[in-house]
């Protein structure tokens, strides 16, 4: 009698003692709630890189979890068409001299007609001169000076033809020069833009970072604008936590706040954050949030830059305390 009686004291005990545990891991756990005025995940301005010339890739030296610096050359697309297309626009830039006529012959011809007419129109001065001093003294007639003054005009007016005909043969080849080095120009610009196509050729990485997904690999055949990797600046990750309109004043851009991440089972590991940037629109809560009650609530975004140690990581859950 006296066994059993011991026997239901000690299982009153187990019972009183399992309740208490219970009791303390539920205020364990609502003390746990009440640690942290907001909660979001870790996320970052991710980066996707594409190639801005399609082609087959010829290099793409990257792995994922590598970083690179900015400006870095990290790939390399097949552009042998284009060097061609460049080499041909140069040719015929090159063979549009050959094309061009030459004045000089022309003109040079025209010229020694000239000087022969200004020798006629000299000699012709000459005699005249001599025929007026004849004519004074009553060894030659008026007629032979007419004639003279006949020929003068003559001649001078072929000269002035001949003037005439060397302006229009200069001015006629330079504007068929003119036409023809014309067509340089657009053949110049398009030498310009082949090179910036060839430039092009070269994947350059945009922003310091790590490479997070490489969608692409050397062998392949590309297209502009088709994705080849995904980077992201990871030395700092965003906390985007969501806040209800009571606490909205409760915080400010430029704030310092507690960011708590897990660090084991029953601890979390402490970090610091700054606000950079709080929404002025409310939204309802996400619905990542458990409860339907809680994703019922108008909330505000915020989000809290946090230096990276390491252990952060996209996506990983994170809990603020102002």
């Amino acid at each position: 009698m006296i066994l059993k009686k011991n026997k239901n004291i000690g299982m009153k005990r187990v019972v009183l003692l399992l309740m208490c545990f219970n009791l303390i891991a539920l205020f364990s756990c609502n003390n746990k709630d009440n640690e942290y005025d907001a909660t979001g995940t870790f996320e970052t301005d991710e980066v996707i890189v594409s190639s801005e010339l399609g082609g087959k890739i010829l290099a793409l030296s990257i792995e994922e979890g590598m970083d690179i610096g900015k400006d870095s050359v990290i790939g390399l697309i097949d552009a042998a068409s284009i060097s061609l297309q460049k080499e041909q626009a140069e040719a015929t830039i090159e063979s549009l001299g050959d094309k061009t006529a030459n004045v000089g012959p022309q003109v040079k011809l025209l010229q020694e007609q000239l000087a022969v007419q200004q020798s006629q129109l000299d000699n012709l001065l000459y005699e005249k001169t001599r025929v007026e001093k004849l004519i004074k003294a009553d060894a030659a007639t008026s007629k032979q000076l007419d004639d003279i003054n006949a020929n003068l005009d003559v001649v001078r007016k072929q000269m002035g033809v001949t003037r005439q005909q060397i302006n229009v043969q200069e001015s006629t080849i330079a504007t068929q020069n003119r036409t023809i080095l014309s067509e340089g120009k657009p053949l110049t610009k398009r030498v310009a833009q082949l090179d910036d196509q060839l430039k092009r050729a070269s994947i350059v990485n945009p922003v310091n970072g790590t490479v997070i997904t490489k969608y692409a690999e050397a062998g392949e055949i590309t297209s502009p604008g088709k994705a080849l990797y995904k980077i992201a600046d990871l030395s700092y990750l965003t906390l985007r936590a969501y806040i209800t309109g009571i606490q909205l004043s409760q915080v400010k851009l430029g704030q310092t706040v507690k960011v708590l991440i897990d660090d084991d089972k029953d601890s979390y590991k402490e970090l610091s954050g700054t606000i950079r940037w709080i929404s002025d629109k409310a939204e309802f809560t996400p619905k990542t949030i458990q409860t339907k009650e809680e994703r019922a609530n108008l909330v505000y975004a915020i989000k809290i830059k946090v230096k990276n140690d390491g252990y952060l990581k996209i996506g990983m859950y994170g809990e603020v305390k102002f």
